[in-house]
């Protein structure tokens, strides 16, 4: 088991103020990693620092803006994992999609992974290790009405992980993804609201339940750790079998 021990790493996760990213954050430092998390502001990463804290965990908050195209508050950072999990929604038909609506999603979900990525990895090549994870979706393989600006900057994601996988492995640094399937969140709530619909999408879902945040946890943590050195380049599905039930 000492495989997926996570002690003396640390690990950066995106978006952690709530959701996935926050319980993503609780699951790394269950497994024994110091945490630094970041949301746009600090304010809003109290609650989740306080959660970590309380479990006796090793964390750092920071304020950042994964959109706002300013990383330099990450040069220098030593991180061993990387959980890009920040992100942004907009439901709205593609034919009312604005350049401004477009610019915002892609500017968090896809040019601030990279450059998040871009800011970390340098640290991690000289070390001659590290761990990348991207959050991508079920939006990175099947198209999903009224969310293509989301759908583009999460298959961007998935090309993204692949393209860095491919250049970094032999300099010790694996890049992998995972794609959450129907979870509750903030980000996704607008759809849920709609009961009719939350009924049809539960029942393609071969396990017949929509997703947990913790369903997501032992994913991260096995790509985090060294029980998957050999494992670059891979999105692991995280969807209660959808995809394979299509």
């Amino acid at each position: 088991m000492n495989l997926f021990s996570l002690h003396g790493k640390t690990a950066l996760v995106t978006g952690a103020s709530r959701g996935l990213g926050a319980e993503i954050a609780l699951g790394l430092a269950e497994a024994g990693a110091d945490l630094i998390i970041t949301a746009r502001s600090l304010q809003a990463l109290g609650p989740t620092t306080a959660a970590l804290q309380a479990m006796g965990a090793k964390v750092t908050a920071m304020a950042l803006d994964q959109g706002g195209g300013d990383f330099s508050a990450l040069e220098g950072l030593a991180v061993d994992i990387l959980v890009n999990n920040a992100g942004v929604e907009e439901v709205r038909p593609s034919v009312d999609v604005t350049p401004e609506l477009w610019d915002r999603i892609l500017d968090t979900n896809l040019k601030g992974a990279f450059f998040t990525t871009q800011a970390l990895a340098r640290g991690m090549i000289a070390r001659g290790r590290g761990s990348v994870i991207n959050l991508c979706s079920l939006t990175s393989f099947v198209g999903v009405p009224t969310a293509a600006p989301y759908g583009s900057s999460k298959s961007g994601l998935l090309g993204m992980t692949r393209a860095l996988s491919a250049e970094w492995a032999g300099q010790g640094v694996r890049v992998n993804a995972i794609a959450p399937g129907y979870f509750r969140t903030d980000l996704t709530e607008v759809f849920y609201r709609d009961e009719d619909w939350a009924e049809a999408m539960r029942a393609k879902i071969p396990q017949g339940r929509f997703g947990r945040g913790e369903d997501l946890v032992g994913a991260v943590v096995f790509l985090g750790s060294e029980a998957s050195t050999y494992i670059t380049g891979q999105c692991i599905g995280i969807d209660g079998g959808y995809l394979a039930a299509i």
